[in-house]
């Protein structure tokens, strides 16, 4: 584990040309479903002008923890490689952490970019302070029907290769609604998108600029009962902004709840000044809801959110429906790196 006084290393970054990793720490599932796998490896060449490099693991479904460490060092340890990204996420990517080498992902700091189950590098990152990236996955974002939105591709390129501040800004609309990636007519048009309605502000008095540290909330609560990548003394996280997002398995507001309360009796909450609130997923194949119970689940979720709050941080000044986390568009946070909520001004500017 790191210290409470080492400060967060910004991995150099890739420029156009520059080869780039294309790993799966979780699911194999671009064995599954090429379409929007390839897709998006287009984009990175076409749009992007990097060159991309598959690794053993990444199109295989089923792979051990051990052979998916080993892509992750192999990515990490090669001088040619500048920068690592997700294909999508899972939901064991904690099985791989034990098999990780912390000294040798230390020597080779590089951008790492993932979310959903890929919180679980990234928070290993953050101990061995190492700044990630979470957000922009090859499948989802990468390969998304039609074209790339406008607001993801901003994001993505300014945190691929530029450093500085970034202006985050809400989207306009948003896509909720998935299509079946083993249909290529999914591919053949642009899909369908809704009003965003803009962010929510909770408390927005004062200004707050710290180091990020979140991700998807059942995956971080995996950590908190496996002890996994939690700093032991909470005071590790005074100042930061918490960022937290929930995916496509809809969990229910009492769960949310049950999870940031167990957060406010480790102590962690209060250690907040700030939260940034994923817009929630309220689509799913699973759970495909009518407008009338998507709109109740995003507004319980809120609520649950608020009750946590007030409950164990009731300073923390809160953001909703930021286009972080599973949702199209979708904007990258730096995990790890600096981030500024300016609650009079209702702005977030993050560093890359």
């Amino acid at each position: 584990m790191i210290s409470e006084s080492v400060e967060p290393v910004y991995p150099p970054k890739p420029s156009p040309g520059d080869r780039v990793a294309v790993i799966s720490p979780s699911s194999g599932l671009p064995g599954l479903f090429p379409l929007p796998h390839e897709l998006g490896l287009r984009r990175l060449k076409e749009e992007f002008g990097l060159d991309p490099v598959e690794y053993p693991a990444t199109r295989k479904m089923g792979s051990t923890p051990r052979e998916r460490a080993d892509d992750i060092h192999a990515a990490f340890a090669d001088p040619t490689v500048k920068a690592v990204i997700a294909s999508i996420g899972g939901d064991d990517q904690i099985t791989v952490l034990p098999y990780l080498d912390r000294e040798l992902i230390r020597a080779h700091p590089k951008p790492f970019f993932g979310y959903s189950d890929n919180t679980s590098l990234l928070a290993f990152l953050w101990q061995c302070g190492v700044v990630g990236y979470h957000g922009s996955s090859v499948m989802c974002e990468l390969g998304r029907p039609g074209a790339m939105a406008p607001l993801t591709a901003d994001s993505l390129r300014a945190a691929l290769f530029t450093s500085g501040p970034y202006e985050l800004r809400p989207a306009d609309r948003f896509r909720d609604i998935d299509l079946p990636w083993d249909d290529p007519e999914s591919f053949a048009g642009e899909p369908p998108t809704e009003p965003a309605g803009g962010w929510h502000w909770h408390r927005p008095e004062r200004v707050v600029e710290g180091r990020s540290w979140g991700g998807e909330l059942e995956i971080l609560s995996w950590h908190l009962m496996a002890d996994r990548e939690i700093a032991p003394d909470p005071s590790a996280y005074d100042g930061c902004v918490l960022f937290l997002e929930t995916s496509e398995e809809l969990m229910s507001a009492e769960h949310v709840f049950r999870i940031l309360r167990t957060m406010g009796e480790r102590g962690l909450l209060r250690r907040f000044p700030a939260l940034l609130m994923g817009r929630p997923k309220t689509w799913s194949f699973a759970r495909p809801l009518d407008a009338e119970a998507k709109a109740a689940h995003a507004r319980e979720q809120r609520e649950a959110v608020l009750r946590a709050l007030e409950t164990y941080a009731p300073e923390t000044m809160a953001v909703f429906d930021v286009d972080l986390g599973h949702t199209d568009p979708q904007v990258v946070i730096p995990y790890g790196g600096t981030v500024r909520v300016d609650g009079p001004a209702r702005r977030v500017t993050v560093t890359y």
